[in-house]
């Protein structure tokens, strides 16, 4: 009898053995499966930045829900409830990355890079290229006026531009006979800029003069911040104003104000001239918790090809121009050490 127990409790345990390894072999990358062979999670959250109305965002990205559970299943996932929030500003998005109570965030990339500790960034927005995107100020001014292409780029240029000023022109034609301009140069000019937060009409060209004249925009003698880029370029049809940095298509939007509302004689193209061209600012992102419970480089690999077959869809394309998105492109962190480098330099400047 005593061996017959024995023999019973061995089966008894062996059986419970085999169960609890039943169980834990269909948990797997954050989730249990299913009996498609997917893995199951139950809940996705994902932040919006306010970049626009909060319940405008929200109402626009509704349909994201059901398009990325049915392309999250193609690629091995079945998600039973996405939650989409915004976030109260951009900080409090990459935070949220940061801490793991948000899995997914579509955020800029100036708010990854302050949170690269917590956030992995996956994917990069791509929008319409331009047929300028040389390094040398002198290939633009040879090849105008800028046009859109049909390329997807997953960047954006900042431009120094010259305006119809005697200044101007001065500056314009030196750049355009192969010479270099000096610091001496650029600081005899009168200067319009934006808010000392924006990317293309002060961060980067504060991050251009420090590593092409060891100065910045605080540097410069005669600087002029304005409230809009209309009013930036309203003064410097005016010849108020010398140069201004914008961002690279600017003249293709005020190409029919320039003469019709600021009373130029000749087109924006005739009397504009670019001076210098800033390094690449890498478009949107979108970035993944590292601290999440659920993320695995499985479902890293399935939201990147998601996402990007979304984008590929009427539907898709409709819920993503929220943020003016029209696709996207596998994202390499490298690519936004010049925002690195640009918020360095920010953190420098607010401590003078």
């Amino acid at each position: 009898m005593k061996k017959f127990m024995l023999i019973a409790l061995s089966i008894l345990l062996a059986a419970v053995l085999v169960a609890c390894g039943d169980k834990e072999s269909k948990k797997e990358d954050g989730g249990e499966k299913a009996e498609n062979g997917n893995t199951k999670i139950d809940k996705l959250l994902i932040g919006f930045v306010p970049s626009r109305n909060p319940e405008e965002i929200i109402t626009a990205t509704e349909p994201l829900k059901n398009l990325l559970k049915d392309q999250l299943a193609k690629e091995g996932f079945d998600v039973e409830n996405i939650e989409i929030n915004v976030g109260t500003n951009y900080e409090a998005v990459g935070e949220a990355l940061s801490a793991g109570t948000t899995d997914v965030g579509l955020i800029p990339g100036g708010t990854y890079v302050l949170y690269d500790d917590g956030a992995e960034v996956i994917l990069t927005a791509t929008r319409s290229g331009l047929n300028n995107d040389s390094d040398d100020a002198k290939e633009w001014n040879n090849n105008k006026p800028t046009a859109a292409t049909d390329v997807q780029a997953t960047s954006y240029r900042a431009i120094l531009i010259a305006g119809p000023s005697e200044k101007g022109q001065e500056l314009a034609k030196k750049v355009n006979a192969g010479e270099q301009l000096t610091f001496e140069d650029l600081d005899g000019a009168n200067w319009n800029v934006m808010s000392s937060s924006s990317p293309a009409g002060y961060i980067y060209p504060a991050l251009w003069l420090k590593e092409n004249f060891g100065k910045t925009i605080p540097d410069l003698s005669k600087v002029v911040q304005a409230d809009s880029y209309g009013s930036a370029f309203a003064r410097l049809a005016a010849g108020q104003t010398d140069v201004l940095v914008t961002y690279a298509d600017a003249r293709r939007d005020y190409e029919g104000s320039w003469q019709s509302e600021f009373g130029r004689p000749a087109s924006i193209w005739d009397e504009t001239n670019v001076l210098g061209v800033m390094p690449k600012i890498y478009n949107d992102t979108i970035s993944v918790s590292q601290n999440s419970k659920i993320m695995s480089d499985d479902l890293k690999a399935a939201l990147q090809n998601a996402f990007i077959e979304i984008a590929k869809t009427d539907e898709g394309k409709e819920v993503i121009a929220i943020y003016s998105h029209e696709g996207y492109q596998k994202a390499n962190a490298a690519d936004y050490d010049d925002e690195r480098k640009a918020q360095k330099l920010v953190q420098e400047l607010n401590a003078q």
